[in-house]
């Protein structure tokens, strides 16, 4: 029988066959554009998000000072990075990855419709619909990508580039379609149209799914009738417990005891971040017996996680501090034609796009002089420094009012993108390596709390936009990320050490 009758036989049953998505199987396809509309559509609601909150009541936007919409900002970003965990341990004992994602982006195409109605009820209660549907979502489709292939599959790694490119397109589209949308036309219609996209993810998604094959379809923490109902079990515990969290804190709201404001709630929420984050490493460390090397390990990983931190606090500052200098202090025209602030968001993207392969052919150029992961790690918090380094100088140049060059920002994007290709592809290779096997699954979501906490930093700091110089703030930022990048660079050789056989 030939290879193509085979491939057409084999395509779901066996994906060592499938190769009708560019080489790769089908199901791949169905991936690919489900995550592009979601990306779609959370890039361009940020790209407008703190834009919106601080435009005048006269032109639609919410009237908030930089104070309050930085709160907002932070506790939305942080709270979607931060819900991935209780959205995977879902999908992986109650719901399976499929429904997982399918609800998800259901509760994020619901959000966003709740975001078009022009209410300031109706816009908090679009961001507490939209947060969870990410948090559902986003982890659960990356692991049904890997479920496509079998362990031993060459083709694993260049299908999460090709699903990783998803990622980019989408947010490159979202920023010039919602951005102008939502900045030339009304704010409420640029976060519907981030809402349709979503829609049409979902569509292809149902469409698509007779190509995932059973990738995703059982829950794998849930394999029997008596683990699917134990994991039911500690799931309506889990419910409950928060009902009750959330039950205490409605109480202590109107008692007074809570400051229910978006200011109080995000400070409470920063506590939150930095509670589960000591419990964490104080458990991972001082409640378990590890041998010498895979301690040495764990140190690795904290100091990465801290890294990361650092990193991304300076990084995702992009949907805030610069989108705020974007809108107010940057010349924005092109050929003579105007655009939109929020045009700007889609610049990471697009490098990305194009630097992406020349980083991967870097590296494999260099074989054994490959840069070490903590080496990379220092670059990519250097890079970021720098970026912030370039926009003293905007800062400086737009002190008494005048509109600077769009260059100021594209260098700034471009830095940033350079040091995101250093450092984050690294992060998650790295964990996967240097985890103990049986926690891998832990420090993995956990993960996810690097850039909870790195977000929600990222919108606090935008509070001091208005009450202090930009040349200071963006100062303060430069020397601490390059600062830190300077710590990473001296901790680079006892890092390796610890590291042992891991490169």
């Amino acid at each position: 029988m030939s290879e193509i009758a085979d491939s057409r036989r084999g395509s779901l049953g066996d994906p060592k066959w499938d190769k009708a998505f560019f080489g790769h199987p089908r199901g791949l396809s169905t991936l690919f554009f489900t995550e592009m509309w979601e990306r779609f559509s959370y890039y361009g609601m940020r790209a407008i998000l703190i834009l919106f909150m601080t435009a005048s009541l006269d032109t639609g936007g919410m009237g908030f000072d930089v104070v309050k919409a930085g709160a907002v900002y932070g506790l939305y970003t942080g709270m979607v990075y931060l819900l991935a965990l209780p959205g995977g341990w879902i999908a992986d004992n109650i719901l399976g990855q499929r429904k997982a994602v399918f609800l998800g982006g259901l509760l994020i195409a619901s959000g966003h419709f709740i975001l078009s109605v022009p209410s300031q009820e109706y816009f908090y209660y679009g961001l507490m619909v939209l947060a969870p549907g990410v948090g559902l979502l986003k982890p659960n489709i990356s692991a049904m990508v890997g479920q496509l292939y079998q362990k031993n599959d060459a083709r694993r790694d260049a299908g999460f580039s090709i699903y990783y490119m998803g990622i980019n397109i989408g947010a490159f589209m979202s920023p010039l379609i919602c951005g102008y949308v939502g900045q030339r036309v009304d704010w409420h219609m640029g976060f519907m149209v981030g809402g349709i996209g979503m829609v049409l993810g979902l569509v292809q998604f149902a469409l698509g799914g007779s190509f995932l094959g059973n990738a995703g379809l059982q829950p794998p923490g849930a394999s029997t009738p008596e683990a699917l109902a134990a994991a039911k079990k500690r799931g309506l515990i889990a419910g409950l417990v928060t009902a009750g969290i959330a039950a205490a804190a409605v109480l202590m709201a109107n008692a007074g005891v809570i400051d229910v404001t978006p200011e109080g709630i995000s400070n409470l929420f920063g506590l939150l971040l930095l509670a589960v984050t000591i419990v964490f490493f104080t458990w991972l460390f001082g409640f378990n017996s590890w041998t010498s090397s895979e301690r040495n390990k764990l140190i690795v990983v904290a100091i990465f996680f801290v890294a990361t931190i650092f990193f991304f606090s300076a990084f995702e500052q992009a949907g805030s501090t610069l989108n705020l200098f974007a809108e107010r202090s940057s010349n924005n025209f092109l050929f003579g034609e105007s655009f939109p602030a929020s045009w700007y968001q889609s610049l990471n993207a697009l490098f990305i796009i194009a630097l992406a392969p020349v980083f991967a052919w870097l590296w494999i150029r260099l074989g054994s002089k490959e840069p070490s992961s903590p080496t990379k790690f220092a670059c990519g918090l250097l890079f970021v420094g720098l970026g912030f380094a370039v926009m003293i100088f905007a800062a400086v140049a737009s002190a008494n009012g005048a509109l600077v060059s769009p260059m100021w920002l594209v260098v700034t994007y471009l830095l940033h993108t350079i040091g995101e290709l250093c450092l984050s592809p690294v992060g998650l290779s790295a964990m996967t390596k240097l985890a103990p096997e049986r926690v891998t699954g832990l420090v993995m979501g956990v993960w996810f709390l690097g850039p909870s906490i790195a977000n929600y930093a990222s919108g606090r700091l935008a509070g001091f936009y208005e009450s202090m110089p930009l040349s200071e703030l963006f100062g303060f930022v430069t020397a601490f990320a390059i600062g830190s990048a300077v710590v990473m660079a001296l901790l680079v050789p006892w890092a390796r050490r610890l590291m042992g056989e891991v490169r």
